[in-house]
């Protein structure tokens, strides 16, 4: 039987996301930089507060995270582990309704306003269309999330976020996979006058061939991609039966398996 591990795209073992939330003027800075360095972020917003005060107004949402993902963040941004499930189900599904209008795609990911949940929301999170939630539990650490409705990231931009890069560069190991997840607020390089940071982790970061740059959902879809793949029972041959190609690691050889295709891996 030969031995088989899920590998990232083109046979890459780390990957980077990013996750920034609320949806004011600095993004338009933010998405630049994700731009010129070919970071992918993942942009929760608020469709009711859009446009107010600093917030990015709806004309400009779909043209400013194009090539990035549009994901919920409620309507209002309540801390809905204290509202009423009613409250809770018109913040999401009401945020969804708007946002895949804006989008033109559908929006499946989360990030819990305030950082707030609990097991009741969760539980509701799937009848709700959603896939994956945000949390604001760092980490600190590369791992890969066991409960994608729980999400950890790694850090938040202001802890320790070259140091982590530096070390998450240096990963060689390739019988693991690695995620770097980056949280926060644009607006906060404004506050505390450091876009200097996020610019030098992006070029820092940027551009390398062993790293896979992905938005939240891409992660997602990818490990059900993975989930889906139908082996035989003794792992000789392989269906893909997604749309999507999958890289599986077969006895230290990376094979792609394209969409809708059966492969043989002995």
């Amino acid at each position: 039987m030969p031995k088989i591990m899920l590998a990232f795209p083109e046979g890459k073992h780390k990957v980077l996301t990013m996750s920034y939330d609320d949806g004011k003027a600095a993004d338009r800075r933010l998405v630049g930089i994700f731009n010129q360095y070919g970071i992918k972020g993942t942009f929760h917003l608020n469709s009711g507060l859009l446009g107010e005060g600093d917030r990015i107004p709806v004309d400009e949402v779909a043209k400013l995270y194009n090539g990035h993902e549009i994901s919920t963040h409620t309507v209002t941004h309540p801390t809905i582990a204290r509202s009423p499930k009613e409250q809770l189900l018109e913040e999401i599904i009401e945020d969804r309704k708007s946002l895949e209008k804006i989008a033109g795609y559908t929006v499946r990911g989360l990030s819990y306003p305030n950082g707030s949940y609990n097991r009741l929301i969760k539980e509701m999170l799937p009848y709700l269309g959603i896939e994956y939630a945000r949390t604001v539990n760092s980490t600190g650490q590369f791992s890969i999330p066991d409960d994608f409705l729980e999400w950890n990231p790694t850090c938040h931009h202001k802890r320790n976020l070259m140091g982590l890069a530096e070390d998450f560069v240096a990963l060689h190991k390739k019988q693991y996979l690695y995620m770097l997840y980056v949280w926060g607020h644009s607006y906060e390089f404004d506050t505390d006058q450091n876009w200097d940071l996020i610019e030098k982790f992006c070029e820092f970061i940027g551009g390398r061939t062993d790293i896979w740059y992905a938005t939240n959902i891409q992660i997602f879809d990818y490990f059900k991609a993975f989930h889906n793949l139908k082996f035989s029972a003794d792992s000789s041959f392989v269906y893909n039966p997604n749309a999507v190609s999958v890289w599986l690691n077969v006895d230290n050889n990376i094979v792609e398996i394209a969409g809708g295709k059966q492969v043989d891996l002995i």
